[in-house]
């Protein structure tokens, strides 16, 4: 274990102010043998003047530079670079705790896993921070059983940069099967699901080292664009036509259960996503015979959603009013 290098991978795109935090986090690991891939996608702000600084102070730190390709052309740029047998990665404007590396390694090693992971929390400007979940569980997992809780976000969030990954998962995403650099929205699951599915054993421990940093600017919470709209329906399409037959439920629940968010999400938006409202209720009919393999709660609403769809409106508005817990309010 203490031979064992860690490559990790820092995607950076116009970060100059958040990358120093970032990058003294990192730096700060108990477990010292690391080297840090930053890679500069394109910036035109002064973030290649910071990676060339922190290079300059610690020698673990390989800048790479490329022409703007999005965050999964930065993260395979990262790997193909890297020399550790374990990949990590933190995105360029959060941190993350003193232990977290290492204890990632040490389960992974004890339990032979391919893949370890743990929680994270949410860290908001305002100071609030909300935990997913830090219970303490750990878990072995096998391919099918991680799989399935991967694609219903029960235990295995579909982030990439909660998890210590074996080299050797890569081989496929470098020499073969690729992620579609146009998905910009979700590229993180599609990316987790063909790691995932290369793995035998993963192991889960449940403390929350990983400090996703959620800014007022964020993509994630920018307005909608077609990419937001459809690169989340693009995934599970993507994923439920390449899943064994021991994965077609859990995908095709997925796959059903991301046309109703993005339904409700236009249907809060009002009459300028009209078209798209009206593209996403005929995917939702094209799939109603399994609606059966939702949630009861979730059924209900996909049923009304298909046939009432203007009964459906007032009474979503009030449900997401009243009832709908808001992590971002």
């Amino acid at each position: 274990m203490q031979n064992d290098l860690i490559t990790i991978i820092v995607p950076a795109f116009n970060l100059e102010n958040e990358l120093p935090r970032c990058l003294d986090s990192i730096l700060a690991q108990s477990y010292q043998s690391i080297e840090v891939i930053v890679v500069d996608d394109g910036s035109s702000d002064n973030s290649a003047d910071v990676m060339r600084q922190y290079a300059e102070k610690d020698s673990r730190i390989k800048p790479v530079f490329q022409e703007n390709g999005g965050v999964t052309s930065a993260r395979l740029h990262g790997v193909q670079e890297a020399s550790g047998q374990w990949i990590g990665f933190v995105d360029g404007d959060d941190e993350i705790e003193p232990d977290m590396y290492e204890r990632l390694l040490k389960n992974a090693v004890a339990y032979r896993a391919d893949i370890s992971h743990c929680g994270y929390q949410m860290c908001f400007e305002d100071g609030r921070v909300h935990y997913f979940h830090n219970t303490g569980l750990l878990v072995q997992q096998d391919k099918i059983t991680a799989l399935k809780e991967l694609l219903s976000g029960s235990r295995i969030e579909p982030g990439l940069c909660n998890k210590l990954f074996h080299k050797t998962l890569f081989r496929s995403l470098l020499h073969g099967e690729a992620v579609p650099l146009d998905i910009k929205i979700n590229e993180d699951l599609l990316m987790n699901y063909m790691l995932f599915s290369a793995a035998e054993q993963t192991v889960f421990e449940d403390w929350c080292p990983y400090h996703y940093i959620v800014r007022s600017a964020s993509a994630s919470r920018a307005k909608l664009n077609p990419h937001k709209i459809y690169d989340p329906i693009k995934v599970k399409e993507i994923i439920r036509q390449s899943a064994p037959a021991e994965l077609h439920d859990a995908a095709q629940q997925a796959y059903i259960n991301t046309c109703i968010n993005m339904y409700h999400a236009l249907l809060m938006e009002g009459a300028e996503y009209k078209d798209d409202l009206r593209m996403v209720h005929e995917l939702l009919v094209k799939e109603a015979d399994d609606f059966s393999l939702l949630w009861k709660k979730r059924e209900l609403m996909a049923n009304m959603i298909v046939h009432t769809p203007v009964l459906y409106r007032p009474i979503y508005a009030v449900y997401s009013r009243f009832f709908q817990k808001k992590i971002y309010s």
